[in-house]
């Protein structure tokens, strides 16, 4: 089964917000391009968008249509303003047959620059939705963020945003309220239990995103290490390195990593947390629209090789997709889920003249068993779907993600014990005939 672009996007529930949609798992954000179009014609961008495509779309037939015709087409037009060449050149993309090759209008733009490096302009709160009540609250401040120093705390309900009632708000429409240009302000009314109804006015400021969160679940005769990865953004990788080596330092007898709801990221930055786990064999190669072919592979440099359990869904996409295909095909993790995404191609992204950005589709990528996973994704090692009812429950509350009410992480548990508890039970008898 296919889910759009845009399904894949309402299921994504960032700290701030995100209109972008899926990450492509990208590889460069390029600077803008230089043509003889007078750079305040509309004509310009759409130039600039042909030259891109032409030199680099993967399809080298371009899906059969005669793409310097379609140049001629688009420039002999007259516009009367950029939003109408925007919609189309939008329209003339659509025709490569390619949905990942698109233009990206520059507030657009701009947020998936952000989101990619890790950063973002907002006030520093997560929220979810209490299942109860229906009500926004602040499930976390991040640290030294304007919410924090205001003094929201965990359990704030959140009633107004900007004068806007909440009451009817999906989580993303609040946090797309929430986020905003950088240094602009937004007004909050909340309401706390000992303090009644408040307000704050909270100035947006650029914020690192945290794309990795982890804790300590502490079993009968060992602990297991929980990860989450949110996506593969320039930090990922470092962030999480760091989580392995806090919960080495916990002695843990093994690790869940859940890649559920990622939409994907950098290339670069899943292959090098591919490397933090796997210490040798194929992560992924690429082959490009001339044939050219770049593996990449294992170094040698992983942190760990303790038991490992993966976890993904059908919005585990892209560079989602690189990681747990690596790790399944190596037989270094067990994959517990549902198939992924299936989205098998590598996107540049560029930016234009005036601001705007276009994302063009450069190369395919392949697992180490060289299958093409595109539109048929990562199949698990062991399928576990969750109910609707489940799905809806974890969404509005994330706080349940990872936990004990969390079916399919119980079942990550329960694999893991398989492989941890044989060994604790020879160490138990060991010591006990030692008596």
């Amino acid at each position: 089964m296919k889910y759009s672009i845009k399904s894949l996007h309402a299921y994504k529930s960032l700290l701030w917000s995100s209109t972008v949609g899926i990450l492509s798992t990208l590889i460069v954000i390029s600077p803008s391009l230089g043509f003889d179009i007078p750079e305040d014609n509309p004509k310009a961008v759409i130039d600039e968008i042909w030259q891109i495509v032409n030199n680099e779309f993967v399809d080298l037939e371009f899906n059969r249509i005669n793409w310097k015709e379609k140049r001629q087409e688009l420039l002999s037009q007259k516009y009367k303003n950029s939003k109408q060449a925007y919609k189309i050149i939008s329209e003339a993309l659509k025709k490569l047959g390619d949905p990942y090759t698109r233009f990206l209008p520059p507030q657009e733009f701009s947020m998936l620059t952000s989101q990619t490096s890790g950063e973002l302009s907002g006030i520093g709160i997560r929220l979810a939705i209490d299942r109860r009540t229906s009500e926004l609250y602040v499930v976390e401040t991040i640290r030294s963020s304007p919410a924090m120093e205001a003094g929201l705390k965990r359990g704030d309900r959140l009633i107004r945003i900007n004068g806007q009632p909440t009451a009817l708000m999906t989580l993303e429409q609040a946090q797309e309220a929430i986020f905003g240009k950088l240094g602009t302000e937004v007004n909050l009314q909340l309401s706390r239990r000992d303090k009644g109804i408040f307000q704050v006015t909270l100035k947006r400021t650029q914020i690192q995103i945290a794309s990795v969160s982890y804790h300590l679940q502490e079993e009968r005769l060992h602990s297991i290490g929980y990860i989450k990865l949110d996506e593969f953004s320039s930090h990922a990788t470092e962030q999480m390195k760091q989580a392995i080596d806090e919960l080495r330092k916990q002695e843990v007898s093994g690790f869940i990593l859940d890649l559920r709801g990622n939409p994907g990221g950098l290339l670069f930055s899943s292959v090098n947390i591919a490397r933090l786990w796997l210490e040798k064999g194929k992560i992924v190669s690429t082959i490009d629209r001339k044939g050219g072919n770049q593996n990449f592979s294992a170094n040698g440099t992983s942190l760990t090789s303790l038991p490992l359990v993966v976890l993904v869904n059908k919005w585990s996409a892209s560079a989602s997709e690189i990681l747990a295909g690596a790790l399944k095909e190596n037989n270094r993790a067990t994959v517990i889920g549902t198939t992924t995404y299936g989205k098998g191609t590598v996107q540049s992204v560029h930016s234009l003249s005036d601001g705007s950005g276009l994302a063009v589709t450069i190369a395919r990528y392949y697992p180490p068993s060289g299958k093409d996973i595109n539109y048929k994704g990562i199949t698990p090692n062991i399928y576990l779907d969750l109910t609707v009812q489940e799905q809806v429950r974890l969404k509005n509350d994330p706080t349940l993600v990872g936990t004990k009410a969390d079916p399919q992480y119980i079942k990550a548990l329960s694999v893991l014990r398989e492989h941890i508890i044989p060994i604790s039970k020879d160490f138990i008898l060991l010591n006990t005939s030692s008596i």
